[in-house]
């Protein structure tokens, strides 16, 4: 009996271990089937997100990928599709963080690499984004993707030499995929080798006439070289394939400045409308409730005008102000919203008219951040009758060259402007001639537009000139390096902000002789008061209108080298034709 009820404790004891086991087992047991029913109902949103986006249902996409993350913390899937959505409605950083978190999850799925790379490219974190790259290619070297990114990085980075040598070598592992070959053209270029590109750019619609991007790239480089009957016919062969809304909206755009380059204005300004497009990249939500004006009888009305793009283009597009004054008459009102710096000299220049300036803000939303323009003084007493862009007053007023004005439609301040005459005359004798070299953004798609100073030495060196700078921002070293190489002194005018004081560049330049500049707003200031301008732009462009003049201003020339961007055949030639305006 003893034996038996020791066996029979022993039983129990046993028993009592052995249920406690079980329910443990039962509890992991049905721990895993929750998880296993989490990641199901996790995996069918994930399921239902792709599906809604292939609809191009973004925000809807990203609602559901973000509630199969909250289901299931560890769907790696569930936080990529998350982070695309995030990426497309522009949240970038957002985006990143949850690439980061999806690949932490994953980490063996290259495509999150391939996504992360895109992602940090599109924040500017090119460095970053070349190890994504380069990790994505060795996980798939046969893949073409990473290669293509890689070396478009690489050229934005400024090393269109590692760019080329990158797609080459991939283009020789993988000689059949069109969009090496586009990528390689765009590189060549970018590095102002446009003729070069053509081949290639060729190369790719001939492995698939289907793809649209080399048609719009190879109406780009033509356009380069000055053939814009080509280029317009490879803009017209990308729309004919394109199936992306926002690349046609752009291969849109592309088409009307090819128009407008072309001299052909009433079609040109019409299309170029689709800037007003919200997909268009450059959109702005103009914060105004006033019906947008379409050339309605304007007499006795009030019309806001918005200026747009940029300080230079917003003195450009102002020649057509007087010709809108006139069309609103003496019961009418113009209403003239620009860069705030353009403020005073518009409104010397405009008296007739009220101008101020917009106030942008970023607003964060679950659709993309959008940019708004708020123009509060505008509509404190109420909407105007119609709203405008500037740019868009061009297809009302100057849809033929003699509707661009033959005077001046600037007016500097006339006492700055003796002013600046008497410091000048201390200076030495004239003619006194400004100089402007370069834009102050000149990454690595801008650079190639614009000379450097260092290749202007036969200019400076014309005898009998005083030169004079123009440039805004930080140039002080530049100016010494070219008094160091050439011997020859480009005087600053001591106190004079030329970036933020545009009243007093307006001045400056309309106290010198001439001005030879980059198409930038110095350009434009010195056009725009009537300075006799040369334009010094790496090929033909489209402000040109199909001239070889900007007939945006009274007195100009433009200066292209017969070869896009070389400089040093086109300074000489500049420095004879100075040698002639000085002793003339």
């Amino acid at each position: 009996m003893a034996q038996a009820a020791a066996a029979l404790g022993l039983d129990m004891l046993a028993g009592v271990g052995a249920h406690q086991s079980a329910l443990a087992k039962l509890e992991a047991l049905e721990e895993e089937l929750d998880g296993a029913l989490s990641r199901r109902k996790s995996n069918g949103l994930v399921r239902r997100a792709t599906k809604v986006w292939r609809r191009g249902e973004i925000v809807r996409a990203g609602q559901l990928a973000l509630e199969a993350t909250e289901i299931d913390p560890t769907n790696a899937q569930a936080f990529h599709v998350l982070a695309l959505a995030l990426e497309k409605m522009g949240h970038q950083h957002k985006a990143l963080v949850t690439f980061e978190k999806a690949f932490q999850l994953d980490p063996a799925d290259p495509d999150l690499l391939l996504n992360l790379g895109l992602t940090a490219w599109n924040m500017k974190m090119r460095e970053q984004a070349v190890k994504m790259f380069r990790l994505f290619i060795a996980a798939n070297p046969g893949s073409p993707l990473g290669y293509n990114n890689l070396g478009m990085v690489q050229c934005e980075l400024g090393d269109p030499t590692t760019a080329i040598e990158t797609l080459r070598n991939a283009i020789y592992q993988m000689p059949t995929e069109p969009m090496l070959w586009n990528s390689l053209a765009t590189v060549l270029a970018e590095s102002s080798r446009a003729d070069e590109s053509i081949q290639f750019y060729q190369e790719a619609v001939r492995l698939d006439p289907q793809f649209s991007r080399p048609y719009h790239n190879l109406g780009y480089a033509y356009s380069h070289l000055g053939l814009l009957e080509d280029a317009l016919a490879a803009y017209d062969g990308a729309l004919e394939r394109v199936t992306d809304p926002g690349e046609r909206v752009e291969g849109l755009h592309s088409r009307s400045i090819c128009l407008i380059g072309m001299g052909q204005l009433k079609e040109g300004w019409r299309e170029y409308e689709i800037r007003r497009d919200v997909r268009f990249r450059a959109y702005v939500n103009q914060m105004v409730k006033a019906p947008y004006w379409s050339g309605e009888n304007l007499d006795g009305k009030r019309i806001l005008v918005i200026g747009e793009q940029g300080l230079g283009d917003e003195i450009m597009f102002a020649n057509t102000i007087p010709s809108l004054i006139d069309a609103v008459g003496e019961t009418g009102k113009v209403q003239i919203a620009v860069d705030p710096r353009l403020v005073p000299l518009f409104q010397r220049s405009f008296p007739q008219a009220e101008v101020g300036t917009y106030d942008d803000r970023k607003l964060h939303h679950r659709d993309g951040d959008k940019e708004l323009r708020f123009i509060h003084w505008a509509v404190e007493n109420g909407e105007p009758d119609y709203q405008v862009l500037m740019g868009s007053l061009l297809q009302h007023f100057r849809n033929r060259l003699e509707d661009f004005p033959k005077q001046a439609f600037i007016v500097p301040d006339a006492a700055r402007v003796e002013g600046f005459r008497k410091q000048l005359e201390a200076l030495g004798d004239g003619p006194y001639v400004g100089i402007c070299w370069r834009s102050m953004m000149m990454d690595g798609k801008r650079g190639k537009y614009y000379s450097a100073l260092d290749e202007w030495g036969p200019v400076l060196k014309t005898p009998g000139v005083t030169f004079i700078n123009v440039q805004y921002g930080d140039c002080a070293a530049e100016l010494q390096r070219a008094q160091e190489r050439h011997g020859v002194t480009i005087h600053s005018i001591e106190g004079l902000d030329l970036k933020n004081d545009i009243e007093g560049a307006a001045a400056l330049s309309a106290a010198l002789d001439l001005v030879i500049s980059a198409p930038t707003a110095a350009a434009a200031t010195a056009g725009s008061v009537g300075t006799e301008t040369w334009f010094l732009t790496a090929g033909r462009t489209w402000p040109q209108l199909g001239t070889n003049e900007f007939p945006w201003y009274r007195a100009t020339k433009v200066q292209i080298p017969e070869k896009f961007a070389d400089w040093a055949s086109l300074m000489p030639n500049i420095s004879a034709q100075l040698a002639a305006f000085a002793k003339a």
